[in-house]
């Protein structure tokens, strides 16, 4: 017998992909670059713009991928290509303003922190044997302020919101007049105007409390009006989400209804329950004009919600750069501080209800 000798598969050239009908595989990206190049010429000529060259780089971009693509590929590859180019670079578009954003308060604002700005009250004096004013940059009295209307507007906030999102959810019918009657205000108070909520708190305690109802409890209810309908959105949706058959095999073990939701249902979305509260509380913690409206601001120490006006981080920031007083370098560069101190904050809320939403989650979801 004589061997077999294994079948020779006869060596050509290597395929190119242009000739293959495909695109070589970092060709976007080098599409991309030709485009930046191209545009960045273009707009030498007539005047450079960094908003300009951004956009009419994916501008051309989009058109040379396109092109190029129904050139050597299929139409449908061409449509593809196309299709994931135009998401990638809405993309890209979107998060330049957030970059763009974070970027400028904290080049701005990390030369005003320190141990002093955190841990002291803001202030101004004035001298009158050299009738100078001195500026004491400090930012204690905001944060105090912040935290505890914040914190109010939580309280009053997320039982009404759950407690609303619990009946709507369990207990209201389709069709039901007081489930659409409540469904509907809840999507009117999502509409309302900021400043709306700020004069109605301000007239509210103004018609109990008279000339002295500036104070942080006045602008906590302020807030807790722009809350709520966040809170019985996100805590609908989230309740809406448990499986019925969770409910079901709880009643048919003769287990209460009531039980069922404190024991069943509220375990199972107590994480998507705490990212929405903490959704809400990011909405209302930036707000300015219901704050400034229902609580004022000042420069002294106030620790009491109930009596005399607060300063909050976003009011202490738009202050710093609508009454900058004399120094107004030193006001600009509180201003900055105070939104960055803003920003770490609402960072901060957010990683603790990451980690809150993570422990509480059912053991299966983890």
């Amino acid at each position: 017998m004589t061997a077999l000798s294994p079948r020779t598969v006869e060596k050509g050239p290597v395929p190119n992909s242009l000739t293959t009908g495909q695109l070589p595989r970092f060709a976007e990206l080098y599409i991309f670059g030709a485009s930046a190049v191209v545009s960045g010429v273009l707009l030498m000529l007539i005047g450079f713009d960094v908003i300009g060259w951004l956009v009419l780089s994916a501008v051309v971009y989009l058109v040379l991928l396109g092109i190029l693509s129904s050139l050597v590929e299929n139409r449908r590859k061409a449509v593809d290509r196309l299709v994931r180019g135009l998401v990638t670079v809405a993309f890209l578009l979107a998060i330049i303003p957030l970059v763009s954003t974070l970027f400028t308060v904290v080049s701005k604002g990390i030369g005003a922190l320190s141990f002093q700005f955190i841990t002291q009250t803001g202030g101004s004096a004035f001298n009158p044997d050299t009738l100078e004013v001195t500026n004491t940059p400090g930012a204690l009295q905001a944060i105090v302020g912040t935290l505890i209307i914040t914190g109010i507007a939580t309280l009053i906030s997320v039982p009404i919101g759950l407690f609303t999102s619990i009946y709507l959810v369990e207990y209201g019918r389709p069709g039901q007049w007081l489930s659409r009657t409540v469904t509907f205000l809840v999507d009117v108070m999502t509409g309302i105007p900021s400043i709306v909520a700020g004069l109605f708190a301000f007239s509210l305690f103004t018609i109990i409390l008279g000339p002295k109802a500036f104070s942080g409890f006045s602008a906590s209810v302020a807030l807790s009006v722009l809350m709520i309908p966040t809170v019985v959105r996100a805590c609908e949706e989230m309740l809406r989400l448990v499986p019925h058959d969770l409910r079901e095999a709880s009643y048919a073990l003769g287990v209460s209804k009531f039980a069922t939701i404190v024991r069943i249902v509220l375990p199972t979305a107590i994480a998507g329950i705490v990212t929405g509260i903490m959704l809400a509380i990011a909405r209302v913690i930036g707000e300015t004009a219901p704050i400034f409206m229902a609580a004022s601001f000042t420069d002294n120490f106030n620790s009491n919600p109930f009596e005399g006006p607060m300063q909050t981080l976003p009011v202490m920031a738009y202050t710093g750069f609508a009454f900058p007083g004399t120094d107004i370098t030193a006001s600009n560069n509180s201003a900055w501080g105070a939104a960055l101190l803003l920003v770490i904050l609402v960072v901060i809320l957010n990683l603790i209800a990451r980690v809150i939403a993570k422990v509480f989650a059912p053991k299966g979801s983890r």
